[in-house]
């Protein structure tokens, strides 16, 4: 507790568009190496970008939604440096006039509710991509150009685990607004964190390292911790940080300095000639704005208001938007809410964690699911037949009805069949009916199980135990 993280994050969104930000090329993933570009995207001599209006929408879109003020005149920059997979040795960036900023997400870590202000949210252009050997570099400029939306935080951040809890809600909100499919493994959402350590209590912020080559959220946070001990390990030595900018090892766990870290005058940034300042009308803005769906902080409280589900519950639930439309047409065929939740968190959950799926994707409809939870309220089928069944919806996408029905496993509510195997297990099982009689009340599940043996677990479980006891008086 004597030093304090302070954390900011840069999180570059691929968006959803047919073409790239400044030319006609396609934006398909997997095509062969540089097969989708052109003399604009490979920075030909006179060539001239064109600025993608969807793009630019996309982008205004993001903006809206994490609630910042979209600016009146925009403009676009250059970003100078040189690197291999940058043709024309400048990146179009937006620097001075950027879209928008000052928007915030809102957090929840460890119970706690906290606001991380976003300080810019702007549309660049993407880099191509490297491919090292062991003899030779190959580039594929496919990315190159690409349209990418750089959403940048305050440093406002004090953790690795609410780093992970900002990269979570954020890419919720992404997902509601439809702009990107936030794929971390094809590259269409990648991040990079800025993060120094300081004495606590001192407000002169410490010496940062930019920390990238991370490919998922769990990455993040696992480089933060490492990079955050290591700081104050060099801090509590009496040795110096560096500002650098230093790639992460997954396989090792570690991070390794790769580059002294530019500052912005570094980049030399200027107006871009080609592209002129514009002003973005406010109507296009207002329509944008109606464009956006219920998000999840909203669709979160409603969930608690409507559907009595806890904090927790609800949270889960609005996480995914796919996970929320699929609990709420569930909710409106079956009217028990938390029951609801419960399956798709746990078994349903389970299901998918093993096939590597996701709730978009499930073979179970939530017409299939909610008529096996009738099921199982009217006594059909028991909790545990049903979750034995629901692998098997779940591989074949069959309904409960016929599989209960093929399969034999509708539970018996006759009393009579009841009664003639509750007799045979009190008249094998004395010892077990003598200590229910000496007040052991847990006793009676017991014999409970015995009946269900007898019935091949098809007896109704709570009229057994209904009539057990009555019997045993």
């Amino acid at each position: 507790m004597q030093y304090e993280t302070v954390i900011g994050l840069e999180v570059h969104l691929q968006l959803k568009t047919k073409s790239k930000v400044f030319c006609g090329c396609s934006t398909n993933f997997g095509s062969p190496p540089n097969t989708q570009t052109c003399p604009v995207c490979l920075g030909f001599p006179g060539s001239l970008p064109v600025l993608n209006r969807e793009a630019l929408k996309l982008a205004a879109k993001v903006a809206i939604a994490l609630d910042c003020q979209i600016a009146k005149k925009i403009r676009f920059d250059r970003k100078n440096y040189f690197y291999p997979d940058l043709p024309k040795a400048y990146q179009i960036s937006q620097f001075g006039q950027p879209l928008s900023g000052k928007g915030y997400i809102m957090i929840f870590v460890h119970g706690s509710e906290k606001r991380i202000t976003i300080r810019r949210v702007h549309l660049e252009e993407d880099t191509g991509k490297l491919f090292h050997k062991e003899d030779a570099s190959f580039i594929d400029f496919n990315r190159s150009g690409m349209p990418l939306l750089e959403v940048v935080s305050e440093p406002d951040i004090s953790s690795p685990d609410e780093a992970y809890a900002y990269l979570r809600s954020l890419k919720s909100i992404l997902e509601y607004v439809d702009v990107s499919d936030c794929n971390m493994e094809e590259g269409s959402l990648r991040c990079d964190a800025n993060i120094s350590v300081r004495k606590a209590g001192s407000e002169k912020l410490g010496v940062k390292a930019e920390v990238k080559n991370m490919n998922s959220f769990k990455a993040v946070k696992a480089a933060l911790y490492y990079e955050q001990l290591r700081q104050i390990e060099l801090l509590d030595s009496g040795s110096r940080i560096v500002q650098e900018t230093r790639l992460y090892d997954s396989v090792r766990n570690v991070t390794e300095s790769m580059r002294s870290k530019e500052e912005a005058h570094d980049y030399r940034y200027f107006p871009e000639p080609d592209l002129v300042p514009f002003d973005l009308d406010p109507e296009l803005v207002r329509g944008i704005g109606r464009e956006i769906p219920e998000l999840p902080g909203p669709r979160k409280k409603r969930f608690i208001s409507d559907y009595g589900l806890s904090d927790y519950d609800a949270a889960i639930m609005v996480s995914d938007k796919a996970l929320a439309d699929y609990f709420e047409r569930a909710v409106s065929l079956y009217k028990n809410p938390k029951v609801v939740a419960n399956w798709l968190m746990g078994d349903v959950a389970a299901c998918l964690r093993e096939r590597g799926g996701a709730i978009g994707g499930l073979n179970l409809s939530p017409e299939d699911l909610t008529a096996m939870l009738k099921m199982i309220e009217a006594g059909l089928i028991s909790g545990k037949i049903a979750k034995a069944l629901l692998p098997e919806m779940i591989e074949t996408g069959r309904d409960p009805g016929s599989l209960v029905k093929e399969r034999g496993l509708q539970q018996i509510s006759d009393e009579g069949i009841i009664e003639k195997a509750i007799v045979e297990v009190i008249s094998e099982n004395q010892k077990i009916v003598n200590d229910f009689k000496k007040g052991k009340d847990n006793a009676v599940m017991a014999l409970v199980g015995k009946v269900m043996a007898k019935t091949r677990g098809k007896a109704n479980p709570r009229k057994a135990n209904e009539a057990l006891r009555k019997k045993l008086k």
